[in-house]
């Protein structure tokens, strides 16, 4: 597919959901972007270094940590992190 992405949902998906890339911001300036730890082992260094230099440049950051990375994040935790951030970085480790 030319000038299209396919993103698939690892949970339980049977046939993928066309949806709609958001356009990315030209600029963090004045954005808060969430950063999520998905509490795999070592993926808080990751994310770490991540908030670290997005606090260099003078962008707000909120942490955010899910109960399992066995489990998508819950109802609460997701309407929680759209509700306070512009943006969201979520680190995998392995």
């Amino acid at each position: 597919m030319s000038g299209s992405v396919v993103l698939l949902d690892p949970t339980s998906e049977l046939s993928p959901a066309a949806r709609a890339l958001h356009a990315r911001p030209a600029s963090l300036e004045g954005l808060c972007v969430g950063i999520l730890d998905i509490s795999k082992a070592r993926g808080n260094v990751f994310l770490d270094r991540i908030g670290e230099l997005l606090l260099a440049q003078g962008v707000a950051v909120k942490r955010y940590r899910k109960p399992t990375f066995t489990r998508p994040a819950p109802d609460a935790l997701r309407q929680q992190i759209a509700s306070e951030c512009n943006l969201v970085v979520e680190g995998l480790a392995d």
